[in-house]
């Protein structure tokens, strides 16, 4: 799981699209933000652990607010933090995850 430092961080970056919950309460626009949120929905999964495609829409329903986990989980497989089974009926994190650096965003 990314560290607590540094999934603090990401839910700093991201206070102004965070409820009083912390859910994601809009997926944003600019690249920077939407990456953030990227990272901090991946730090709600478990490495090594294999999830199924329900698990995963559970996960992501309970940490947003605008009813598209179906875009969420497609993100997080597209921008490698997750693998995924060819038919998509099992997902996990990848080993190594992705750094802010390789999308060109970094922590203000």
């Amino acid at each position: 799981m990314i560290e607590t430092v540094t999934k603090a961080l990401y839910a700093d970056e991201l206070k102004n699209f965070l409820d009083t919950q912390g859910r994601l309460r809009q997926y944003p626009a600019k690249h920077k933000y939407k990456i953030m949120a990227l990272f901090y929905l991946a730090s709600k999964f478990e490495p090594k652990i294999r999830y199924t495609e329900k698990e995963v829409n559970e996960i992501l329903k309970r940490w947003h607010t605008f009813s598209d986990w179906p875009m969420l989980r497609r993100d997080l497989y597209d921008m490698k933090f997750f693998n995924r089974d060819k038919d998509g009926s099992e997902y996990w994190m990848e080993e190594i995850q992705p750094e802010p650096a390789s999308f060109g965003v970094g922590l203000s």
